[in-house]
């Protein structure tokens, strides 16, 4: 910016100018928040794919296995979660006065 692109513009003109008129005068932009966070929300998205094509990429065992392995584990927990639920109902049923 220089100082002759001021030159043309006198003073009540300066008195009606708004923000926008200024920023664009200077070679700036309005900068809002919902930029921000949809800026920062496409390189959140942008992130994720990068950090999923890696882990395929360098995953230790073929999805078949891995999708396998995982459901096992699932299914321990649940019939381990199912044990200690029926093992708590016993005690609270052991105890005098839960009736």
């Amino acid at each position: 910016m220089k100082l002759s692109d001021f030159a043309d513009l006198r003073w009540k003109d300066l008195r009606k100018m708004d923000r926008d008129d200024a920023l664009r005068r200077i070679g700036l932009e309005r900068n809002t928040p919902m930029t921000d966070f949809f800026g920062g929300l496409g390189l959140f998205a942008v992130g994720l794919l990068v950090g999923a094509g890696l882990g395929i990429i360098f995953a230790p065992k073929p999805g078949v296995e891995m999708r396998s392995q995982l459901g096992d584990r699932f299914r321990r927990s649940g019939r381990r979660a199912e044990e200690y639920a029926q093992r708590l109902e016993a005690e609270a049923a052991s105890v005098p006065g839960s009736h």
